[in-house]
């Protein structure tokens, strides 16, 4: 397994922003001084995280940086302690198959042992990020689609702030916790009986941590859609992340 250590002085490549900016899509929806504190940002998951290649892998600086521009994005807003529970990332080529007990993705609240395909985890506290290149770069390139891998891990790991994934962030106020729990526990049990918003994927309903990584990665690739589907849902997101992604899509369409 190859390795990438910290690098308490990490420096950009000379061409990095060209490099974002053909992978990822929404780069160039910022403005110069919202660009510059993502950079920011980047270089210091670049520089204090451990980044490894999987499976003899060949891990470029493309890629981290793709992949560091997108983890960017969530805490663009918030402070970067926010990831402090991110340790390592390990990047894998393609699809892994993951095996042993967990819960099932299929059915709500019980568990399964069969083999399933995933693209990206945070299983644990203090455990790595694990992405799959392949789907990543399919998602910084494909917004529309509603899905992220690098946003749902990511956001799984500021979910475990506080010791306990449940979906719920650490929250600044009392009345925004509260908020909170109202909207997301109403949307959750819609999901779960059926009649949830369409723009959330089934996954979503597996608990309250996969609830809370799924509607991360809508709220980030298709606000405006959210916006107009959940808008109260999408009002304790931009409460928390401190962002408005819809009013950000809609100047830039």
């Amino acid at each position: 397994m190859a390795l990438w250590g910290r690098r308490s002085k990490y420096e950009l490549p000379a061409d990095w922003e060209a490099t974002v900016g053909g992978s990822v899509a929404w780069w160039f929806d910022f403005t110069p001084e919202e660009r510059a504190r993502l950079r920011d940002l980047m270089v210091r998951l670049l520089g204090e995280k451990r980044w490894e290649a999987a499976r003899g892998f060949d891990l470029t600086e493309e890629m981290r940086l793709v992949i560091a521009a997108q983890a960017a994005l969530l805490v663009l807003e918030l402070d970067f302690s926010a990831y402090r529970k991110v340790g390592n990332i390990i990047v894998h080529p393609t699809t892994i198959v993951l095996e042993g007990e967990r819960a099932s993705a299929s059915a709500a609240g019980l568990a399964t042992d069969e083999p399933m395909a995933i693209l990206g985890q945070a299983a644990h506290e203090g455990g790595p990020i694990v992405l799959v290149w392949d789907e990543t770069v399919r998602n910084a390139r494909h917004p529309e689609r509603g899905f992220n891998v690098v946003f749902h891990e990511f956001a799984h790991k500021i979910d475990m702030l506080d010791g306990v994934v449940d979906g719920t962030p650490p929250l600044a106020t009392r009345e925004q916790a509260q908020r909170w729990v109202e909207v997301c526990t109403k949307e959750f049990e819609d999901l779960r009986a059926g009649y949830g918003s369409d723009l959330l994927r089934d996954y979503a309903g597996v608990n309250a941590g996969e609830f809370f990584a799924v509607v991360t990665e809508v709220f980030f690739d298709r606000g405006a859609d959210l916006r107009a589907d959940r808008p109260d849902l999408y009002a304790v997101l931009a409460d928390f992340y401190r962002q408005d992604p819809a009013s950000r899509e809609r100047a830039t369409r």
